[in-house]
């Protein structure tokens, strides 16, 4: 952690440009393409996605490098153009790849940075979050942790400014999780954002089987029980069981793998973007 109590860049220049210009240039692109993408095409038993719709209350999008998951997060963050004023902080939970954890560890840093500057963190959330059992300092949880920090590019051309509330996720229930959220979920100004990935070096088609599968429970609120689906298995299922308790819809807007994005397919991993919207929404 630097001196300013700022947790700086980790995975820029490798996952993302390391340049503000660059940076700017590309996650804008990205958002232009898959605003003006035609939606995909719904799978046999999933909703269907429409162009348009509410606010989403929450989103889950994946963190690999822009090159691979960059179009697959866009297709999630193009979402919230016309919401962005409405938008003051975000909860964004993601896995601790690196370091192990028992539940949700948050930084001392009262800012996280970018190359396109600095977000401050909501202290005083934070706070309140370290009052449940399972919510603890761990800032080794973040200072490498990419998982994150791939989403704020993308959160900062959109919503501009707004405060933070990170959380590195390690072993935790469902419940635990969900704890953490229903103590944050405040109103329009809150948007929630999960960070995953869906399976991990498969065959092209076999990828695609299992990505299905998922995506396919992930839409009907039914529990990850296999870590393998997905990276954030539990974050995810933390949303699934607030989404059960709140009667949130939730809509698939992509379903990829690195195969399509980057062109390897004999070992891909898969990328997915969910919208959760609230009760009474389109």
């Amino acid at each position: 952690m630097s001196s300013t109590n700022t947790r700086p860049t980790a995975v820029a220049g490798m996952f993302y440009p390391g340049t503000a210009d660059t940076l700017t240039r590309d996650v804008d692109a990205l958002l232009a393409d898959a605003a003006d993408a035609v939606p995909p095409v719904p799978q046999k038993g999933f909703p269907s996605v429409t162009p348009t719709f509410a606010a989403p209350k929450a989103l889950i999008v994946p963190h690999a490098g822009y090159i691979y998951s960059g179009p697959i997060a866009a297709s999630a963050y193009a979402q919230l153009a016309t919401h962005a004023d409405r938008i003051e902080r975000v909860v964004l939970l993601g896995p601790s790849h690196r370091v192990p954890l028992r539940g949700l560890g948050v930084p001392h840093a009262t800012a996280f940075e970018t190359p396109l500057g600095s977000i401050p963190l909501d202290t005083a959330a934070i706070a309140a979050a370290l009052r449940l059992a399972r919510v603890s300092y761990h800032d080794a949880a973040h200072a490498d942790e990419h998982a994150l920090e791939v989403q704020l590019p993308f959160l900062q051309r959109i919503l501009g400014k707004f405060h933070l509330i990170p959380f590195a996720v390690g072993y935790a229930t469902p419940d635990e999780v969900a704890d953490v959220l229903e103590l944050l979920w405040g109103g329009p100004e809150t948007l929630v954002v999960v960070s995953s990935d869906l399976s991990h070096y498969h065959p092209y088609t076999d990828a695609q089987r299992r990505d299905r599968a998922t995506a396919d429970d992930i839409l009907h609120l039914r529990l990850l029980l296999d870590n393998d689906k997905a990276c954030g298995a539990a974050p995810i299922n933390g949303l699934i069981e607030v989404a059960q308790r709140r009667g949130l819809r939730p809509l698939l807007l992509d379903l990829r793998n690195s195969g399509d994005t980057a062109g390897d397919k004999s070992r891909v991993v898969g990328y997915a973007s969910f919208a959760f919207v609230e009760p009474g929404h389109a």
